[in-house]
């Protein structure tokens, strides 16, 4: 009996032993499958190709007169009749204004009045009556006068400068005019008057553009007033230097305009066509943005696992975006679907559709 019982003990003690020795391998069998386990991310992909478009420059812009004018004498004075009124269609040298002429008639015949002096010392200078001097001074009180008269002649009557539409009207008859600021852009006037027939426009372009615009080149214009009508301007003035803020440059429009069917102040969107070119387009779902940053990047297939490459955004086509980067090539194979939560080199498989 206590043979038997020894002999039990003895077996027990050995399967235990035997099964510690083989626990630890087991484990370690284990860890070495975990470590060696790689992830695999399925994407779509599509080759990326250059594509011919066409250049052109799309902003807004509001169209301002040709000219606008503020008339106003140059002195002050009481206002006799205002001829005009608003919206009034003037001829240039039309009479607008006719101030008070007391003061005109006053310095006419005083100015009358020199001259015949002046003549008679020119008798009395011949004959040596006279100085030289007086003669000369009495000439300077003639030459004085017909200066005032002539401002006076001047600011006595407005007349228009060109051709255009009566604007605005800011005194009544009767009134006394005083050169104080009285118009809604801060200057004073009796009457102010804009050049309808030619409106201008101007647009902000960027300076990438600056190599393209050229003077005499037309762009289209397209207003929600006359949605269904195009408007043609030329560019007859580009401004020399950059806004060292925003990193574009001013260009100024003519549009005719010769039956007023436009008016300043009016909104539009100018479109400038500037040619041909060749551009790298990509649809924008495969263009990621980096979290609290402007940055914008895409992932391409390189020898099975995704390549992060920081891209620049051009033009927007639709629903494509422009990629302006030099480390892309023609023939690399873009991550379309399955880029979203990919990091740069991880392993990834191509799958079809």
């Amino acid at each position: 009996m206590k043979k038997v019982l020894l002999f039990s003990i003895s077996i027990i003690v050995a399967l235990s032993m035997f099964s510690c020795k083989e626990k630890p391998n087991a484990e370690a069998e284990t860890e070495q499958t975990a470590d060696t386990l790689e992830i695999i991310h399925p994407v779509k992909v599509v080759p990326l190709e250059f594509q011919t478009i066409k250049r052109t420059a799309e902003v807004t812009a509001t169209m301002v007169a040709q000219e606008e004018t503020y008339l106003a004498p140059g002195i002050a004075g009481k206002i006799r009749s205002i001829k005009v009124d608003v919206n009034d269609k003037v001829k240039k040298n039309q009479l607008l204004v006719q101030m008070d002429k007391t003061q005109l008639l006053q310095s006419r015949v005083q100015y009358e009045g020199l001259k015949k002096d002046l003549a008679r010392m020119d008798t009395l200078l011949n004959y040596g009556s006279i100085t030289q001097q007086a003669y000369d001074q009495l000439l300077t009180q003639v030459q004085v006068s017909k200066v005032m008269l002539k401002s006076l002649e001047e600011n006595t009557e407005l007349r228009a400068p060109y051709s255009g539409v009566i604007s605005g009207k800011y005194f009544n008859s009767g009134e006394l005019f005083s050169p104080a600021p009285n118009t809604p852009v801060g200057k004073a006037a009796i009457v102010s008057m804009v050049k309808m027939d030619v409106l201008k426009v101007y647009i902000n372009l960027s300076e990438r553009l600056l190599p393209l615009i050229k003077v005499g080149q037309i762009a289209t214009i397209e207003t929600e007033v006359y949605p269904n009508e195009l408007f043609e301007a030329e560019i007859y003035r580009i401004h020399p230097t950059i806004n060292a803020g925003t990193r574009t440059f001013t260009v100024e429009l003519r549009l005719d305009n010769p039956d007023l069917k436009l008016r300043p102040g009016m909104y539009g969107t100018v479109t400038q066509e500037l040619g041909d070119r060749v551009a790298l387009l990509v649809p924008s779902i495969a263009v990621l943005k980096q979290p609290g940053t402007n940055n914008r990047y895409v992932f391409i297939h390189e020898n099975g696992v995704s390549k992060k490459v920081m891209v620049q955004i051009g033009e927007r086509l639709d629903d494509k975006l422009e990629l302006l980067t030099d480390d892309l090539n023609e023939g690399d194979e873009l991550i379309l679907a399955g880029h979203v939560n990919l990091m740069d080199g991880d392993k990834i498989e191509v799958i079809s559709e």
